[in-house]
């Protein structure tokens, strides 16, 4: 895995970021092509921040979680909040920076969104608008355009949220190095010297989920990450924990509304 310094040019991009998070317009964007296994050195942007990937991967990473970022959709990162980038794959990024000020009704922490076509061809089409541009111009009615789309997108559960308590931070990042361990709260509340019923009420008020809830969110992410890597859904299944691949699909189904097969597609 290589590291590079997010101010620096990525392959494929010969200006600094600079040029892109800190200009007076409103609206711009890039593009940025990585390879395999690239991952970005913790940043951050005085702009929110929408990532979107044509191709690949990508795993967006915080203080207070973890969201995978898969072809048609995006993740939108408030101006100011720290993050790193993992690429699965080979990914071909596609960056549009927002100044606050031009779409206060944005989330004001991260989201997954949903990409549809007319989104996506905007922020393909924005890329290419030269800087800076004129608000009554055609580039800036495409740029004002991109921004309504935005703010009308659906958010989405990719999301992993990361407990500050350091009782769950050892389990969680024990079921996130081996997604399959089968420990139930009552053995992991043994192993730590707590009640059952601790576990429980840290994971509802640290993370809004239950103990169950947060290992599976944290096993069908997982799922994702392989299954974009190329891997078979049996063995997925499988490495998962999951007796089954009927019961993984269901399940995978249940979360993300399609099959595992087709998730990419």
């Amino acid at each position: 895995m290589t590291k590079t310094d997010p101010l620096r040019p990525p392959t494929g991009f010969a200006a600094p970021y600079t040029l892109y998070d800190r200009t007076d317009m409103p609206v711009t964007a890039l593009a940025a092509d990585y390879s395999p296994g690239h991952e970005t050195l913790r940043h951050d942007h005085p702009r929110i921040q929408l990532i979107h990937a044509v191709r690949g991967v990508m795993v967006v990473s915080t203080d207070v979680g973890q969201w995978i970022v898969p072809p048609s959709r995006g993740l939108c990162v408030p101006a100011g909040v720290a993050h790193s980038i993992r690429m699965v794959g080979h990914v071909e990024m596609r960056t549009v920076y927002i100044r606050p000020d031009a779409a206060p009704g944005l989330m004001a922490r991260c989201a997954v969104l949903g990409v549809s076509p007319l989104l996506r061809e905007l922020i393909l089409a924005a890329v290419d608008v030269p800087l800076p541009y004129s608000a009554r111009s055609r580039h800036g009615r495409l740029m004002r355009l991109l921004l309504d789309e935005v703010e009308q997108m659906p958010t989405l559960p990719l999301s992993l949220p990361r407990p500050a308590d350091p009782r769950l931070q050892t389990i969680c990042a024990t079921i996130t190095q081996k997604p399959d361990d089968p420990s139930t709260a009552g053995e992991w509340a043994r192993r730590l010297g707590v009640d059952p019923k601790t576990i429980h009420r840290l994971f509802l008020r640290e993370t809004g989920m239950t103990f169950g809830q947060w290992r599976r969110q944290a096993r069908l992410l997982a799922a994702l990450e392989h299954l974009a890597s190329g891997a078979r859904v049996i063995d997925v299944a499988l490495d998962l924990g999951y007796n089954s691949p009927t019961a993984f699909a269901t399940m995978f189904k249940r979360q993300f509304g399609v099959a595992p097969s087709s998730f990419f597609q």
